[in-house]
Parts: C-alpha cells; structure tokens; sequence
C-alpha cells in the first residue's frame, strides 16, 4: 500500500518574503555586471587603460572572497535579514559614490565597499530561504532564487546603457543606486515571517567558540569542499565571459557596444532559463553529480572549441 507525503504549501507571507529576497539577489548581479557594458565609456573618463580599470574587478573579488565565509559566520550570530539589509544598502551606496566623485581612485575603492557588501547575499539568503522554504520544494526556491540573480544581470546591460544615453555612464551609477535602495526599502518594509519549517534537529546551545569551531569543521567536509571548487570553476568560466564579452567582442571583431551587449543580454538570458529548469531537474533525480559535471564538461568543451577557431583565425 502506497503512504502519501503530504508537501507543505508556501504560505503567502513566505512567498513575499521570498520574493524580496530573490529581489536582493537580482540587485547583487545588476551590480556585480554595472561596469561591464559601461567599459568603454568609463576608462575614457578616467583615461586610463583596461588594464588599469579592472583593477576595480580585483579589489571588488579580492574583497568579497576573502570576507565571504566571516560575513557567513556573522550571519548564524546576529541574523540572516539585518546583514542582507545592511550588505544591500552598502552596496548601494558605494555605487552612487563610484558614480558622484570624479576621482579614479576612490572609484577602485568604492568597488572595494561594494564587494564588502556582496559578501551578504548567498550566506544571508540561503539561509532565509532554508528557514521558510518546505524541503521538497528548496531545489525549486533555489533555482527562483538563482534565476533572480540571472536576471539582473540580463537586464543590466540594457537599462545601463539606456541611462548612460541619458545622463552619461555617471548617472547610469547613480540610477542603479536608486533601484538598490528600492529594494532596501522593500526589505526593511518585508517582515519575516514566523518559521515553520524545520530541515533538522534542533542542536544543543553552544558557546561561540564552540560554534566557530563546529562550523569551521564543516567547511572542511568534502562536499563543501566540493561545492567550492565547483562555483570557482564556473566563476571562471562564465565571470570572464560576463565582464568582458563587451569589449573582447569590440577589441577582436569591431563589435559596435549595442550588438556586442546584445549578445552579453542574450548569453545571460539562456542562463536563466537553464537555472530554472536545472532547479526542477534537482528535485527529481538523485544524480545531481553527474548532471553538474556534464554541464561543467559542455561549458568547458564549448569555450576550448571556440578559443581553438579563434586561434586558427589568427594563424
């Protein structure tokens, strides 16, 4: 006789809660993709070279994986929603003071403060997410929760440029901001809602050192481990394709930034949908392994297909 599991629906303050969140994330990617389609119209401001502006890339990554797991470590100590909030408004604030000041350096160091701030997003919403999510729906919260990510890099490119016609890339920073401090606005507005959903035992009180020690010996385990290697890997290989598809597109075929932006919107376009699908995939198989090394293997086949015509073109 077959027994029949009863899923937990999402209750509707869930759901808005959820949403605002998905909307935090969107609002990470839209800035974490705020100076690739504005490149060019930014190193000529400043005049200086590629090189010398994407030392703002560096400090922002170099600054956000190095904070990334003690911001995760503050977040199980004060609370996932306040860090977000924070992370969020910092952010935006550094953004608009990249965009007001008219000062290179100060532009690399407000990307340093916006990679402060991405520090909250994946520890802060991962966790707000599991505590109001049911589990056998967490794979498809996820997959929304990923595709909100994708998104706002999708749209960035065209609204930023669509702000760059109207007020120069300067403004574009500014406007950005503001949508920044909207979705700020709507978090503090969001409360959260009472939990009721419980993935695991409750465990004991701890002490604060025996809780760091314990979380310490958690990341060593081998699927975090694994995890790990996994998003660095596709950190390299998508994070190069997303901050300079623009310019390589220029510099390699004389792409005019409408088309080549075009083709960075629409890279980011079937991420999202393949997001989406791979979260219902995730909730109905046991072979997730495989699926994420048969993904990462097409990523990479693809990329070393392309480089090797790219290379036979210039013999």
């Amino acid at each position: 006789m077959t027994q029949a599991i009863s899923i937990r629906s999402i209750r509707p303050t869930e759901s808005r809660f959820i949403a605002v969140i998905c909307s935090a994330h969107l609002m990470s990617h839209y800035y974490m993709l705020l100076l690739a389609p504005l490149f060019v119209f930014v190193r000529a401001d400043f005049n200086v070279s590629y090189t010398e502006l994407a030392l703002a890339l560096t400090v922002f990554n170099v600054v956000s994986g190095v904070l990334q797991t003690p911001i995760g470590f503050i977040v199980d100590r004060v609370g996932a929603r306040m860090v977000l909030i924070a992370g969020l408004a910092v952010s935006s604030i550094a953004y608009a003071i990249a965009g007001i000041a008219d000062s290179y350096w100060v532009f690399i160091a407000m990307y340093g403060l916006g990679g402060l701030g991405n520090t909250v997003f994946h520890p802060s919403d991962y966790s707000l997410l599991s505590h109001h999510t049911p589990k056998e729906r967490l794979s498809q919260v996820f997959a929304f929760h990923s595709f909100a990510g994708i998104v706002g890099s999708a749209i960035a490119p065209a609204t930023l440029l669509y702000m760059q016609g109207l007020f120069g890339w300067r403004g574009a920073y500014v406007g950005a901001a503001v949508f920044g401090f909207i979705v700020v606005a709507a978090l503090i507005a969001q409360p959260e809602p009472t939990a009721e959903v419980t993935h695991a035992a409750k465990a004991p009180a701890q002490s604060g050192g025996e809780a760091a020690d314990k979380g310490w010996r958690i990341i060593m385990t081998a699927p975090i481990l694994l995890n790990l290697a996994y998003f660095i890997l596709t950190s390299i290989m998508g994070g190069g394709l997303n901050t300079y598809l623009v310019v390589a597109l220029g510099a390699l075929h004389a792409t005019p930034v409408a088309i080549a932006n075009m083709a960075l919107t629409s890279l980011l376009a079937m991420n999202a949908i393949g997001v989406l699908a791979g979260g219902f995939l995730a909730a109905s198989t046991l072979t997730l392994p495989l699926y994420a090394g048969a993904a990462m293997a097409l990523i990479a086949s693809i990329l070393l297909i392309r480089n090797f015509k790219q290379e036979k073109e210039h013999v």
